[in-house]
């Protein structure tokens, strides 16, 4: 009876354990992941010169695929690729006003350390980065009185922490969340300025391959 329970106890151990290794982080691995991406901006906006926070940027939700590639065991680079549609509104002094519509393309690089798999959880991974984000913005229309509506390009920083859960061999599920500095100047009509910190969190959730 006492072999038969070992026995029992050693097959339920087995999908865990391999899990936990199958999943492994080397050098020279590729992680190739599909998320879907909740993009939330924690806008302001001031005229310059003028009226203070007078414009909102709505969420996003949108797929979004990234690579991370191994430099040594824990430390890896990840870059991702992404468009995000977004609408801009004012508020304050600007209230009720609709003011353009805009689409991002914000390619970010983290340099990332992931920690070693912690088997007693499940083998689950997790890691923390930083790097730098470029955001172009395009295809703007400009709304209600605008006739129309420019947005500067922005260089600034991002913050990035996540885990990855292993599910079976290669694959594992992914939580990812950033915080991305996005800074950029809106020109309405040709003279109006408009200084706008969009300064978004970014949410992920997703499945990986490793390769």
């Amino acid at each position: 009876m006492n072999k038969l329970l070992l026995s029992a106890a050693l097959v339920a151990l087995i999908p865990s354990s391999a899990m936990a290794e199958g999943f492994q982080k080397t050098a020279g691995d590729f992680l190739l992941r599909g998320r879907a991406l909740a993009v939330i901006p924690a806008e302001d906006a001031d005229i310059k010169g003028g009226a203070k926070n007078i414009g909102s940027i709505d969420n996003s939700v949108v797929p979004e695929l990234d690579l991370t590639y191994f430099i040594t065991n824990n430390i890896a680079v990840e870059v991702i690729a992404a468009v995000t549609p977004h609408n801009v509104k004012g508020k304050n002094a600007l209230a009720g006003v609709d003011v353009a519509d805009v689409w991002l393309l914000p390619p970010t690089v983290t340099l990332q350390y992931h920690f070693d798999p912690i088997e007693q959880v499940g083998g689950i991974s997790p890691y923390v980065g930083a790097g730098v984000n470029y955001t172009h913005f395009f295809s703007a229309d400009a709304k209600g009185p605008f006739n129309s509506a420019k947005f500067s390009s922005s260089w600034g920083g991002a913050l990035q922490a996540g885990v990855d859960v292993p599910l079976s061999g290669n694959w594992a599920l992914n939580v990812d969340v950033k915080k991305i500095w996005i800074d950029t100047e809106l020109t309405l009509d040709g003279t109006t300025k408009v200084d706008a910190e969009i300064n978004p969190w970014v949410v992920g959730l997703g499945v990986g391959y490793k390769f």
